[in-house]
Parts: structure tokens; C-alpha cells; sequence
């Protein structure tokens, strides 16, 4: 079998093992089934997730300049406390920012290395956590705008983690939190316009990942640089393809890219 597509975030859904999809354009894989498979990844070019012309991908699956251009590129993606759609204020293209920034959003805490907060669309829950490589997750905060939530993380931050260490998560170096624990221990450093929108008693959300085996050290494959790389799929965590010989493919930073994928054996 051989498929060939543009890479985009893989697709999930969190069964009692996550399940795991890639839509690549006229064929959809459903990863789970390619587990304890030898398959061949080759890159062959790439394909904007903006424009979708054939040129070099710069970040988040955008050419240079739709990154810079495109409403989907704003800097409040990243940095969700520079949102100003509620103040009627334009970044790029108001409406869309409006669609996106005035709904519903979740600041959370995931552990995936090590405990972290996060932001997310409500609608966006469990995807974001699953997609952080989280084994359990909790919900904090539920407020109205992306700018509020974007504001109790910088709040936050300052006394947890807001970044997941892909290697541990991979290797599957971690430890069980009690996360109600820390949702109580942070409550506190909330900002004041934010305490409103406290989650009482709220439950944590566990995870399982469809991974036989975790890499012991962890190599990350550049496709662009190698051009092709042949291995057999053992487990995917995260976004991350991992293999039998401690390769790991991120298929999220590597969006943009059209990539063939041969199932050999």
C-alpha cells in the first residue's frame, strides 16, 4: 500500500486507546493499523496549508508569507493574552479573529513530562491534551474569550510549567499527579476578573497512547534533510510517529510537507 498527501495534524479520538488518523487529501489512514508495520516515509515537496502553493514551508505548515499574512498565523495563536477581538480590535482580519477568540476556553493542566498549563478552545477538549502527548488532564477555567484565558496562563506560569519536554513525554518518563491537588495550590495566583470562572470539583480526563514500545533516547528525523526513512511503527504518542529504533517523527512540525508513505511489510 502506498499513500501520498500533505502532512497535516493527525486527526484523533480518545477511546479507551487513542485512535489516531491521517487525512492525506484522497486517502485516510487510520495509523492505529500501522502499528508493527515497516513503512517507508519520502518527502517529496511541499504545499502550503494556506495558499496551497508548492513553496517552502517557514512555520506551522505556512509559506513565509502567509505566516505573516494569513488570520490563522496571528501572533495571539501562540500567544493567546495578545487577543483583542473583544475589544472590537483588528490583528489581521477581525472577523475571523472574532470567530475564533470570542468563544468559549479552557485553561487546563496536562502532565505529560511534568505538570503544565494550557490554553484551548472548549472545543478543543480533549484534542489539545492528546495532542501534548498528556496522559491525564484537568480543567481549570472555563471563560468566554481567548484574551481572559490567554491572561490567567501568563498569571500561572509564573509558579508552573508551561512547556512539555518532548523527550520524557516519548520516553514515557513520568509520574501520576494529583491534579485536582494543584488546580486548589493555583487557585490563588488566578488573575481577580478570572475567579468567576473557577471549575469546582472537576474530574481529571485520562489518556492512554497506542504505544508497544517507548524509545529509550529519543531521535527526532528531519524528512526534509534525510529524504526518505525506512522503520517499523511501533507506538504514536503526542503527534509523534515512534519506531523500533528510537526515531520519532513529528508529524505536526512537519505540516506543509507532501510526504509518500509505503507500507512495506
Amino acid at each position: 500500500m502506498q499513500y501520498k498527501g500533505v502532512l497535516k495534524k493527525m486527526m484523533t479520538e480518545n477511546l479507551e486507546k487513542v485512535q489516531y488518523f491521517l487525512d492525506m487529501g484522497t486517502d485516510f489512514i487510520n495509523v492505529n493499523q500501522l502499528l508493527n508495520k515497516t513503512i517507508e516515509l519520502t518527502f517529496e515537496t511541499y504545499e502550503c496549508l494556506s495558499c496551497g502553493l508548492e513553496k517552502e514551508i517557514y512555520r506551522q505548515g505556512f509559506c513565509k508569507s502567509c505566516f505573516f499574512d494569513a488570520p490563522s498565523a496571528g501572533d495571539w495563536i501562540m500567544r493567546p493574552e495578545l487577543s483583542k477581538a473583544h475589544l472590537g480590535e483588528e490583528d489581521r482580519d477581525l472577523e475571523y479573529e472574532k470567530k475564533v477568540q470570542l468563544q468559549p476556553h479552557i485553561v487546563y493542566l496536562a502532565n505529560s513530562s511534568n505538570v503544565k498549563v494550557g490554553v484551548t478552545r472548549k472545543s478543543q477538549v480533549p484534542t489539545r491534551w492528546i495532542d501534548q502527548g498528556a496522559h491525564e488532564a484537568i480543567e481549570i477555567v472555563e471563560v468566554p474569550n481567548r484574551y481572559l484565558a490567554g491572561i490567567t496562563e501568563v498569571a500561572l506560569k509564573e509558579h508552573v510549567a508551561d512547556k512539555t519536554n518532548w523527550r520524557k513525554m516519548l520516553k514515557n518518563d513520568i509520574e501520576d499527579e494529583n491534579l485536582q491537588i494543584w488546580q486548589e495550590r493555583l487557585r490563588p495566583f488566578i488573575p481577580d476578573e478570572v475567579q468567576e470562572y473557577f471549575i469546582e470539583n472537576n474530574k481529571e480526563t485520562a489518556i492512554n497512547f497506542p504505544v508497544n514500545q517507548y524509545p529509550e533516547k529519543p531521535k527526532s528525523l528531519n524528512i526534509k534533510k534525510q529524504g526518505s526513512y525506512t522503520g517499523k511503527l511501533v507506538g504514536v504518542k503526542g503527534q509523534y510517529f515512534i519506531f523500533e529504533d528510537n526515531t520519532v517523527f513529528n508529524v505536526r512540525a512537519n505540516e506543509g510537507l507532501v510526504v509518500t508513505i509505503k507500507v512495506l511489510i
